[in-house]
């Protein structure tokens, strides 16, 4: 039987949802099944950039979707973000190093086998609507999170 890994990401910074993502595909490479939980600011990582909507949303569901990160590459950095100059310094020194971007290590994931959750109550206040989310997301609630949660080896809160 596998070891378990249950990350919850509660972060919508660009920094701390890399680091998830590496502890991800890092564990699913040492067969390591896990699963990440994606609530409130962290649901913005598993945001699709192509399917927004405004279409049966209250005026603040309306407004809150026009300022937020519409993806995982619009999420600021965690500290130094200085209106998007830090974030640009470090991609930059990302490229120079080769390193895959947070869309890659996303993608990377999906591929691997990481299952990804969304918090039905966190989806609900945030005013997201399910198709707004990466088609491999699957809402659940956090008593359904738990469960996973405690039949897991390591738990992680980002």
């Amino acid at each position: 039987m596998n070891k378990r890994m249950n990350i919850l990401m509660f972060s919508g910074e660009y920094d701390k949802a890399l680091a998830a993502l590496v502890l991800a595909n890092s564990a699913r490479e040492l067969e390591v099944d896990v699963t990440m939980f994606f609530a409130f600011w962290g649901l913005f990582l598993v945001r699709d950039p192509d399917k927004g909507t405004s279409e049966d949303k209250s005026l603040y569901e309306k407004m809150f979707g026009m300022v937020t990160p519409k993806g995982p590459e619009e999420l600021p950095l965690s500290k130094m973000n200085m209106a998007g100059l830090g974030k640009h310094m470090l991609l930059e020194m990302m490229e120079e190093d080769k390193t895959p971007s947070l869309t890659d290590f996303l993608n990377g994931a999906k591929k691997k086998g990481v299952k990804f959750y969304g918090c039905k109550l966190s989806v609900d206040v945030m005013g997201f609507k399910e198709d707004e989310l990466l088609p491999e997301v699957e809402i659940i609630t956090a008593k359904e999170y738990l469960s996973d949660a405690l039949a897991s080896d390591l738990q992680l809160f980002i």
